[in-house]
């Protein structure tokens, strides 16, 4: 296992390049994110260890980050004063440009995969989904629904101008940006919703990790009931994320220290739990182009590079 050691701050949230296998960015914050700034890092993974490549500095917490789908050099990441900062790691001073629109902490930003789009979906505590033009830095659409925080927004990686949401009001939904509306309103747990997935394999597959220490999958052709729930975890669920690699395979990270590995087909899903850090585990990534290669951060001040057992035994 391979770990980067961040010194009074504490990680948020972590992604891995799409273009390029051994960089990550880990968005993270001072004092927790109660208060101090943010920095946003950008990783090497190396043979032995993980190197600094690059760090960056915001006046406020960053809570997320996510990488331009069409620039390895570009990231976007979301900040506690309600802004979404746009960086480009080839330039000295990094900042490009800052996007304002939402009154509160911005806790997600996700970039959209689907081919033919360019742009950034963001989800704040001001309980609005945001959609933005990143090259025109433009603000395109603003989705009102939820009653509560917004956790969670990502976008289908399957249909365009699609995106799902998670909330403390405890619903799951599914917005079309085209209309500007909400598709679906899943009442998907009694607790709040820290974190949502897409399915990498089927487009009407999603699954929730919520404050009830509860992931369940959802298929939004008929959202009665859940595909599959699964119990383990014994604090709230902070990020979920589905394996691109197996389609009924899915990673969860939470406050009770642990990365859990599932399979929701089988009967005893729970495949393996991780427990490598001494603080919340908050942010967790699958390397596209690596195979069964993990990347989690923490409170710990610690950003880990991993492969499971489980995984390398499928």
């Amino acid at each position: 296992m391979k770990s980067f050691k961040s010194p009074g701050r504490h990680g948020y949230a972590v992604e891995i390049s799409p273009f390029l296998a051994s960089t990550i960015a880990c968005a993270s914050s001072q004092y927790y994110g109660i208060a101090g700034c943010g920095t946003l890092f950008v990783l090497e993974q190396r043979e032995a260890d993980v190197s600094l490549v690059k760090s960056f500095n915001w006046n406020d917490g960053l809570f997320d980050v996510t990488w331009s789908e069409n620039n390895e050099h570009v990231l976007v990441t979301g900040g506690g004063d309600g802004s979404l900062q746009i960086w480009d790691t080839a330039h000295t001073q990094g900042l490009l440009q800052v996007l304002k629109g939402h009154t509160q902490e911005v806790y997600s930003v996700d970039w959209s995969q689907t081919r033919g789009e360019n742009l950034v979906v963001s989800g704040s505590w001001d309980h609005t989904a945001k959609v933005w033009d990143p090259e025109r830095c433009q603000l395109v659409s603003s989705l009102q629904g939820h009653e509560g925080v917004i956790y969670s927004t990502i976008w289908s990686p399957h249909i365009p101008a699609c995106f799902a949401s998670a909330s403390g009001d405890g619903t799951l939904r599914v917005w079309d940006v085209k209309a500007g509306s909400c598709r679906l309103a899943v009442p998907a747990h009694k607790t709040e919703i820290l974190s949502c997935d897409w399915c990498k394999y089927d487009q009407n597959i999603l699954v929730t990790g919520a404050v009830d220490c509860s992931l369940r999958v959802w298929d939004l052709r008929n959202v009665r009931h859940p595909v599959a729930q699964m119990m383990g975890h014994s604090y709230a669920i902070r990020r979920v994320k589905f394996c691109p690699f197996y389609k009924t395979v899915l990673a969860s990270c939470s406050y009770d220290f642990t990365v859990r590995f599932w399979d929701y087909s089988k009967n005893q899903p729970l495949l393996e739990t991780l427990e490598h850090h001494s603080e919340f585990v908050c942010g967790l990534d699958f390397n596209l182009h690596i195979p069964n290669q993990v990347v989690d951060c923490s409170w710990d001040e610690t950003v880990k590079v991993f492969t499971p057992s489980c995984l390398a035994a499928l």
